[in-house]
């Protein structure tokens, strides 16, 4: 048992039998299965994320990561862990959790933009260039040759993820095909 730094448990023994979002047959757990290669492409990631200014918009202002940079990454960490790995109750909990908190987020860019963590458009942002990285990472140094149609599967696996992470009430559509690159 584990928690969250603001008390959200996960527990990633039980419920025995709880194949979780994916299961082990999943592409996703296959994918994510290397730890280098995940380091590489969360780094890749977070640096992709870092480029588009309203996503990197609230960072210093409404994050803490200045003080605890290795607690932040952990907590990405364990989201990532927990939907891929973790028990539906658990993946689920902690996706409301994080909607929750990003409920609270928003503001006002350096250059007069206004943002919130809830938009559509920076969720999808952030989303394709955390699993696009990772598939990268994967391709470039763990398996190569993975099929194109399980490299499709792993897209519309983690998918699910960003859908149940986004905000209704923002308009969004909600539909996976809205994910994949280039869409708008």
């Amino acid at each position: 048992m584990t928690r969250t730094s603001t008390g959200h448990p996960i527990d990633l023994s039980t419920p025995h039998g709880d194949p979780g979002l994916f299961g082990p047959a999943a592409a996703c757990w296959q994918v994510r299965d290397d730890f280098p290669a995940m380091l590489v492409g969360g780094i890749r990631a977070l640096m992709l994320q870092a480029l588009h200014p309203l996503a990197l918009a609230g960072v210093p202002e409404q994050s803490i990561y200045r003080q605890d940079m290795r607690g932040r990454l952990a907590r990405i960490a364990q989201f990532v862990a927990c939907t891929t790995y973790g028990s539906v109750r658990d993946a689920n909990g902690l996706i409301g959790h994080v909607n929750g908190i990003h409920r609270g987020i928003a503001g006002v860019s350096a250059d007069g933009h206004p943002y919130t963590a809830t938009d559509p458009t920076l969720l999808r942002w952030v989303h394709v260039a955390e699993v696009s990285s990772f598939l990268d990472a994967h391709l470039r140094y763990v398996n190569p040759p993975l099929a194109r149609a399980d490299q499709d599967r792993y897209l519309a696996e983690t998918a699910t993820v960003a859908i149940a992470g986004r905000d209704r009430r923002a308009g969004d559509a909600g539909r996976a095909e809205s994910l994949h690159p280039g869409t708008a």
